[in-house]
C-alpha cells in the first residue's frame, strides 16, 4: 500500500506525521526539509499510519444528516437541544433551550444553522481566547472561524488562530483545553511534555477533554 500524504512546511524545528478525520496524511516539516528525507520518514512510520488510518474508534460510522423537522435533536455545547418547525415567519434561528425555525425557511435550514453556529463561535470562542492568552502571556494576530472539517483548530505561523465551527457543537470544558491547545503553541511547536505541562496548568481535566474527544468527535462531523 503507498501512502499519499501532503507536505506543509513551516517555521517548526521537526517533522510531524499526522493522520486527519478523512484518513488523509498530512506531514508537517520544517523549511528545507528535502521530500526525499520526508519520504523516508514516512516510509518508517508506515505501520504506524496505516493503524492509524483503520482506527475504528476514530473513524466509526457517521449518523445520518438532519432533515430539519420539529422533534429532530440539535447538538450545541456538548448537549441535544429540540428542534421545532413553526408556522410563524421570522428570519434565521432562534434559541431559547430549544431550536425553532419558521417553516418558509425549512428548505434552508441547514444554511441557517450554519450561519447561526458560525456566529456563536465566534462570540464564545474570542473572549476565551482573550482570557487565556493573557494567562499564558502570549499575542494572537486575529481569532478566525473556518470550515476546517477535519481540524478543530490551528495556529497559522503568522500567529492567527483558527477553529473549526463545528467545535462549538462540544462542552465548553472541550473547547476551552483546544483553545489552550492552540495557544500554547505559540509557546513551544511541538506536543513536548513542556507543552502538556503549560495546557495542563491552564486546564487541569485537559486528560477528560481528549477522551471525549476520541469518543464524541465523530458526532461534531455530522452537519447538524
Amino acid at each position: 500500500m503507498d501512502i499519499q500524504y501532503e507536505i506543509k512546511y513551516s517555521n517548526r524545528k521537526t517533522v510531524n506525521i499526522s493522520v486527519e478525520r478523512d484518513r488523509s496524511v498530512i506531514v508537517r516539516a520544517p523549511q528545507g526539509v528535502s521530500e526525499d528525507k520526508i519520504n523516508y520518514i514516512v516510509k518508517s512510520k508506515r505501520d504506524w499510519i496505516i493503524d492509524k488510518m483503520n482506527h475504528k474508534q476514530k473513524y466509526p460510522a457517521k449518523p445520518e444528516p438532519k432533515e430539519f423537522v420539529s422533534g429532530e435533536t440539535i447538538l450545541y455545547l456538548g448537549k441535544n437541544y429540540q428542534l421545532t418547525v413553526v408556522d410563524d415567519i421570522f428570519d434565521g434561528v432562534e434559541f431559547n433551550q430549544r431550536f425553532t425555525i419558521s417553516r418558509a425557511n425549512q428548505k434552508e435550514a441547514n444554511k441557517l444553522f450554519k450561519d447561526w453556529f458560525y456566529e456563536r463561535a465566534f462570540l464564545k470562542i474570542e473572549p476565551k481566547v482573550k482570557f487565556y492568552a493573557q494567562q499564558l502571556g502570549v499575542k494572537y494576530k486575529q481569532v478566525k472561524i473556518s470550515d476546517m472539517k477535519y481540524r478543530w483548530g490551528s495556529c497559522t505561523p503568522n500567529n492567527n488562530v483558527i477553529f473549526n465551527w463545528r467545535l462549538i457543537k462540544a462542552p465548553m470544558y472541550v473547547v476551552e483545553y483546544l483553545i489552550v491547545h492552540e495557544l500554547a503553541h505559540l509557546i513551544e511547536p511541538n506536543h513536548t511534555p513542556e507543552f502538556w505541562n503549560i495546557v495542563s496548568i491552564q486546564i487541569p481535566q485537559y486528560e477528560e477533554a481528549k477522551t471525549w474527544l476520541k469518543q464524541h468527535g465523530y458526532l461534531l462531523e455530522v452537519e447538524f
